[in-house]
């Protein structure tokens, strides 16, 4: 999915530009803890990127921990939307 695309559907459902919403801040750790990993599998070494991908990591699950605390239903909808949980029922 592309990252204008996925922002586009998300102000479209708050009819207001808010980059610095969680959605898209989850978003954009996503796109770049994907873009981390796939690199880390080709330099597997390279030790400050997985301390960077670590750091990322931990930013998104607070930010993912806040969103399920505050709105059940949106941190639902983003977990499906992003795919990054499996589900329990699997």
């Amino acid at each position: 999915m592309i990252k204008s695309a996925f922002i586009s559907v998300i102000l479209q459902e708050k009819k207001e530009e808010n980059r610095g919403s969680v959605e898209s801040q989850v978003f954009s750790f996503t796109n770049k803890i994907r873009r981390l990993t796939s690199h880390l599998e080709l330099h597997r070494k390279d030790y400050s990127s997985q301390r960077g991908l670590k750091k990322i990591l931990g930013k998104r699950q607070r930010l993912l921990s806040y969103l399920s605390n505050k709105n059940r239903i949106r941190y639902k909808e983003l977990i499906s939307q992003l795919d990054i949980r499996e589900s329990k029922n699997r």
